[in-house]
């Protein structure tokens, strides 16, 4: 990119910024902005096998993407069930942070495996989960129609002076018809029948939650994010649910980087719909509006909705992807296509100012 505008412009300053949205990459995104560093330790997966996982620090804060220990990909599609997975490997995470001195817990929830309420993730921190029988659960799916008691006496202590921000765009309750399992078990491995064993298995869940604490989370927004890690943070970590782009912007203190900006460029794989519902474009533009500084936005391609975009800031979108170029050949030769369609871009701006 700074090629191209150079190639156009002339002699011209160009800051990069990677920015994420909570998704994968907000690790990545952060530790790059802030000068922080990465480290990776060993954890459990979703099927409680050994692997290393990383997670960013920066001072004392932890960026966490749940993905990196309990995510989707970490799982051959044909062993994938939610009634056997767990987010063990997401407390263990946590806890390792908090072992470090980490007392600000930025925690990205999106890309999950599992679907067993955060129990996995809270028994790594401590939590029990008890049958009838006092017997303590495993923390996976099929054990959320066990669970009849929740004890926290050994939850970590450290978790008493530290603040948990959750990343999560997700506004899906804990159960019900647009809950965790009717709208996400299915991508996870889950059948019909699996479906209902765990839908049964969350309202039992959600009724232990609300006589232990008094809290219903089908009331609240985001319990149903990530099999319901969402509920388990929010009701157990006392955790704060934001919007992914909204804190990594805040995070890496975006609005001070747009002092002396003429215009910015930003963009995606593919611009559509979905853009608006709490991604990078929709969350640069809008702080780019606040401010009177025109956002253009270069993109692989462009689909359906992608025009709600101008709403929000977008002065004009470009992509890759047009009358002269494939999309096989984008992807083929996709840095000299991206240079090429920056080129014009630049060019056209240029134009535009003149």
């Amino acid at each position: 990119m700074p090629k191209a505008a150079r190639e156009v412009f002339g002699t011209c300053e160009c800051i990069g910024v990677p920015i994420a949205d909570g998704g994968e990459g907000t690790v990545d995104a952060v530790i790059d902005a802030l000068k922080g560093e990465k480290t990776d330790i060993l954890v459990h997966d979703p099927l409680m096998d050994r692997i290393r996982a990383s997670y960013g620090i920066v001072g004392d804060k932890a960026v966490i993407e749940m993905a990196e220990a309990s995510g989707l990909t970490l799982v051959p599609e044909p062993l994938r069930d939610p009634l056997v997975t767990t987010t063990y490997g997401t407390g263990e995470l946590i806890r390792d942070a908090l072992s470090r001195g980490c007392r600000e817990l930025y925690i990205a929830i999106g890309g999950s495996a599992t679907n067993d309420g955060g129990m996995g993730c809270l028994r790594a921190l401590g939590a029990r989960f008890l049958d009838q029988d006092g017997n303590e659960l495993s923390g996976c799916g099929k054990d959320l129609s066990a669970v009849t008691k929740i004890n926290l006496d050994r939850l970590d202590s450290r978790l008493s002076d530290a603040s948990v921000t959750v990343l999560c765009d997700v506004k899906n309750p804990l159960c019900g018809k647009n809950g965790a399992t009717y709208t996400f078990a299915k991508q996870k491995g889950a059948t019909a029948e699996t479906m209902k064993l765990l839908e049964n298995g969350m309202q039992n869940y959600r009724n232990v939650i609300k006589r232990r604490f008094g809290i219903d989370c089908d009331l609240i927004e985001g319990t149903g994010a990530a099999g319901g890690l969402g509920a388990a943070l929010r009701v157990f970590l006392h955790a704060a649910m934001q919007s992914g782009i909204e804190t990594v912007l805040e995070l890496i203190g975006f609005d001070a980087l747009l002092d002396g900006a003429d215009f910015i460029v930003t963009g995606e794989g593919r611009a559509d719909a979905q853009s608006v519902c709490g991604k990078v474009m929709q969350g640069v533009a809008l702080h780019a509006k606040a401010r009177g500084i025109p956002v253009y936005g270069l993109c692989g391609s462009l689909g359906d909705g992608a025009a709600l975009l101008y709403d929000c800031g977008i002065v004009s979108l470009y992509s890759l992807v047009d009358e002269n170029t494939s999309v096989e050949e984008a992807m083929t030769n996709a840095e000299e296509v991206y240079y090429r369609a920056a080129v014009q871009m630049f060019s056209r701006i240029k134009m535009e100012q003149r």
